[in-house]
């Protein structure tokens, strides 16, 4: 008889399948399957696979289920030391050779905490999420740092891979479902970027730069372009022109060659402060995909500040170096 689980306050809030997922590493269809046939049942009832578990819940799942979470592998029977089933009697046979463990991923720096929550410093050409081409990521990272966690923290936004900065990740389902609610409505959350760009930067205030904005392009190749401004046309004809995009520029050092810029945005579009700067003439320094000059260290775009709508701030500068060099007597 299996030992029945029990809900924490870091998986509580999740639906009865995600939850058994992480817990059993089952396929959904088996997980569905056991419930409709009542092998699942919380806190002795009949429950629904979409049914959501609250802290303190007691799931019973079937005796097997860790071992079908585990491929549906049996226990392999007894025998000797180094002998497989196939192996002749009476012939001596090598022992297995030892595999030492893969060693672990580079820790990821954390700058901040709060209840269900991290704040880490995401350095440039570290993907949020794994793709063509790459398996390190931070999503893999947290992974191999926390596998025992109740719940696996889980960035609750991302990040262009060439963008340093401020990334959210939940450590609990219900802060998850918070962060997601507030980065969609966006009400109360802010989210400012540090942005070297090419070029004199012409206007001494804050300008609200809008936009229309169109992605293109498979999953892991995807470009951006700006196909108006918004407002540029009627309503029948923006529907077919991507969608709006808007972010607040202030400008903080201005030179012939390069300028500083914060930018503080409106909407969460792919590529956005990239796109809505190089369409005016003022690409970010090092992002070549957008026709940014070169730049020794790199894509000159980070993540400085967040603040989040229950009042919890956070700030971390970038390391950039030489003549591109930003203290916090520069931001505002």
């Amino acid at each position: 008889m299996a030992e029945p689980l029990v809900v924490t306050a870091a998986e509580a809030g999740q639906k009865l399948v995600q939850y058994l997922q992480r817990r059993c590493g089952a396929p959904q269809s088996a997980i569905q399957r056991w419930v409709r046939t009542g092998q699942v049942r919380i806190n002795g009832g009949r429950c629904k696979p979409f049914d959501r578990v609250a802290e303190g819940d007691v799931v019973r799942v079937p005796p097997f289920a860790l071992a079908e979470g585990n491929g549906g592998a049996a226990a392999a029977p007894d025998r000797e030391p180094g002998r497989s089933s196939g192996d002749v009697p009476g012939k001596a046979v090598p022992p297995l050779p030892v595999v030492p463990p893969l060693p672990l991923p580079p820790p990821l720096l954390i700058v901040g905490r709060a209840e269900g929550l991290l704040v880490l410093l995401k350095p440039a050409g570290l993907a949020v999420q794994p793709g063509t081409g790459h398996d390190d990521c931070v999503t893999a990272r947290l992974a191999a740092h926390h596998a025992g966690a109740d719940f696996l923290p889980t960035p609750a936004h991302r990040l262009d891979r060439d963008t340093s900065g401020l990334l959210l990740v939940a450590t609990s389902y219900a802060r998850l479902r918070a962060l997601s609610d507030a980065f969609a409505a966006r009400e109360g959350l802010v989210k400012e970027y540090l942005a070297w760009v090419a070029g004199y930067w012409p206007h001494e205030g804050a300008q609200t730069l809008r936009d229309r904005l169109e992605k293109q392009g498979a999953p892991g190749r995807e470009k951006v372009r700006r196909v108006a401004p918004a407002g540029a046309a009627g309503p029948a004809e923006l529907a077919e022109l991507g969608r709006d995009a808007a972010c607040t520029v202030t400008p903080l050092r201005r030179g012939d060659a390069a300028s500083l810029l914060l930018v503080r945005l409106h909407t969460g579009r792919t590529h956005q402060i990239r796109v809505q700067l190089a369409g005016r003439g003022h690409p970010v320094m090092g992002d070549r995909k957008y026709g940014g000059p070169a730049c020794d260290n790199g894509m000159l775009l980070h993540a400085v500040r967040l603040a989040l709508p229950g009042g919890e701030r956070f700030t971390a500068l970038p390391d950039w170096t030489g003549p591109w060099k930003v203290d916090e007597a520069d931001l505002p």
